[in-house]
């Protein structure tokens, strides 16, 4: 597998020089594609795909026959840490390469492009052993390179500099206060190279957790914890107590919760990170939330709501009046969902407020107030306030008491736009919650439009999706389901673990929505505060989808697994005996 030194050296010519002898491009293509290299920087195989001149599948069938090397697919490979580690990342990013392999015959290493002799000898000389070569894909390599390259072993030699540093007597202050001229002080390189590590495996979520002797970090990806252990009491406590002093709280009051925020720059990307601290049983528990202003908001049509949901989403929003509200439990999108819809109806005509806590994203042109408590401007005296500063459209970031819920719902019936979120576990149950909060089924009735529910399930990995048969007690929850007959025929699948998804199966997640609109009918039983009758009116509604049959229908097309399906079906009442997905039901729009 691959090729040697010698063969290589046999070859010697410049990819352009090999291309235009093959007749494979024009001169004239290949002064284009320089005079592209030399204004971008870029590489010349790029160059030359950038242009369109060739394809990277057309470069790859050629590079792999005329130097004789065999193209790998990375994707398909479980790469050693250890293996991978050989190679120092800063020269694998710098030439394009990683060392797939290490035998007794030497090290299979993959470059983007083999004819850079000069990255050859490079690497040669930094790897000290004899090389094989073969050609892998320039993106999935760098895809790879993030992947593999964690900070997990730089974030361990930290903490042990940060143990011999701190003192006898435990942490030195004005070394931890100090700004500039602390920079290279080993707890600021052991958080940086926390964070980057976070940001690298796109976490939304830190926890820091001090154990009786050791310290846990773990990043929340995809929803779901993954813990990396540190030895050491006395890092927990220098790491806390930087936090404390970046996001402005007390470091002196180790016995009641704070909350506070920064901002930080992270290579390219700027990022907010929320602060919360809680005392523990061995010191102080601290969450960090993980905001990216720098990254775009998604548009509605990329939320993954089902087509039908998003025209019916879509046209509640642009309506002039009433409220809307989104539901579901903390962290299951309800922000990303409001944001996208009003960036979906921000224009220059249009006044916007938003009264938040706390402000997540920057939003331009939209008036967003934080909620300060400690003050007293709290949801209820912004939201009297913002009525005086003639809004068009309100969001109000939670429902959380009687008098916000009041306020929100008399601006709706007076010819206000009005987002919420309120923590329910479906949209039929979300009036309930309302009355329970003490609103009168009346007004409810009056400036209630539509409620979306929704939860988060995690996308299956592209990478190593294959089928899956369901198990027998798989088997037994899908007949009770969709129904023996249609459990029996339906496919399934999973991912099997690779390098890209950290071998979990699963990469990136995708909302699962169901939305209720509030017709004549159903405002009937609400002005009357009939549950029951409530209820039964939105059993009946042929438009609405319950939830967790959103998520049946993503497991049987494959975008999601069927264990994932399960754990977002339970608690959500499931009333009906087939699936209603949404390809069926847009006859009822």
């Amino acid at each position: 597998m691959g090729t040697s030194t010698g063969s290589l050296r046999r070859k010697k010519m410049r990819l352009g020089e090999m291309l235009l002898e093959a007749g494979v491009i024009s001169n004239d293509e290949l002064q284009a594609a320089l005079a592209l290299q030399k204004r971008s920087g870029y590489k010349l195989g790029r160059a030359l795909m950038e242009s369109g001149t060739i394809s990277e599948t057309e470069l790859h069938s050629f590079l792999s026959r005329r130097l004789n090397i065999e193209f790998i697919d990375i994707m398909s490979l479980k790469l050693d840490h250890d293996t991978v580690q050989l190679l120092p990342e800063v020269h694998a990013r710098r030439h394009r390469s990683l060392v797939l392999q290490a035998d007794t015959d030497g090290l299979l290493v993959g470059m983007a492009d083999p004819t850079d002799l000069l990255g050859y000898d490079e690497l040669q000389r930094i790897l000290k052993k004899k090389i094989r070569l073969c050609l892998v894909k320039e993106s999935d390599l760098l895809r790879t390179i993030d992947i593999v390259y964690r900070h997990t072993d730089e974030i361990d030699k930290l903490a042990v500099a940060v143990t011999e540093d701190l003192s006898d007597d435990g942490i030195d202050i004005d070394e931890l206060t100090a700004d500039e001229e602390a920079d290279d002080a080993p707890v600021i390189k052991l958080l940086q190279s926390m964070f980057k590590d976070a940001v690298q495996v796109k976490a939304s979520d830190i926890h820091i957790e001090p154990g009786e002797q050791v310290l846990r970090i773990r990043q929340r990806v995809d929803g779901v914890l993954q813990e990396h252990q540190i030895e050491g009491r006395g890092v927990a406590s220098a790491v806390v107590t930087r936090l404390k002093l970046m996001s402005g709280l007390d470091i002196s009051e180790k016995r009641l919760p704070q909350d506070g925020r920064f901002s930080m720059r992270i290579n390219t990307q700027n990022i907010d990170v929320r602060v919360s601290t809680l005392p523990v049983q061995h010191g102080e528990s601290v969450v960090l939330r993980l905001l990216d202003q720098s990254a775009n908001l998604l548009t509605l049509s990329k939320l993954g709501m089902p087509q039908n949901i998003l025209q019916r989403f879509t046209r509640l929003i642009e309506r002039p009046g009433g409220m809307v509200l989104v539901t579901g439990p903390t962290g299951s999108g309800k922000t990303t969902t409001l944001y996208s819809a009003l960036n979906h109806i921000n224009r220059p005509e249009t006044k916007i407020i938003t009264i938040e806590d706390p402000v997540e994203y920057r939003l331009a042109r939209i008036n967003q107030v934080q909620v300060n408590p400690r003050i007293g401007l709290d949801f209820g005296r912004i939201l009297r306030t913002a009525l005086r500063q003639d809004p068009d459209i309100m969001l109000v970031g939670e429902m959380r008491d009687k008098e916000a819920v009041d306020i929100g719902l008399r601006a709706a019936m007076t010819g206000h736009l009005v987002f919420s979120t309120l923590h329910t576990v479906s949209a039929a149950a979300t009036v309930n919650r309302l009355l329970d909060m003490g609103a009168p089924g009346y007004l409810i009735a009056a400036a209630l439009q539509g409620i979306v529910a929704q939860r988060l399930v995690r996308r299956v990995c592209d990478s190593c999706k294959e089928p899956l048969a369901p198990t027998a007690s798989q088997q037994a929850w899908l007949a009770e389901q969709l129904g023996e007959e249609v459990a029996a025929n339906s496919g399934f699948f999973r991912g099997r673990g690779c390098n890209y998804c950290y071998l979990t199966g699963y990469r990136g997640r995708i909302g699962v929505y169901e939305l209720l609109e509030i017709d004549s009918g159903l405002t009937d039983s609400i002005r009357r505060e009939d549950i029951d009758g409530f209820l039964k009116g939105c059993a009946e509604k042929k438009s609405y989808v319950p939830l967790s049959n959103c998520a049946i229908e993503y497991a049987m097309s494959g975008v999601t697994s069927l264990d994932e399906a399960i754990r977002i079906s339970g608690g959500v009442d499931i009333d009906v005996s087939v699936v209603r997905s949404p390809a069926r039901e847009e006859a009822a729009l």
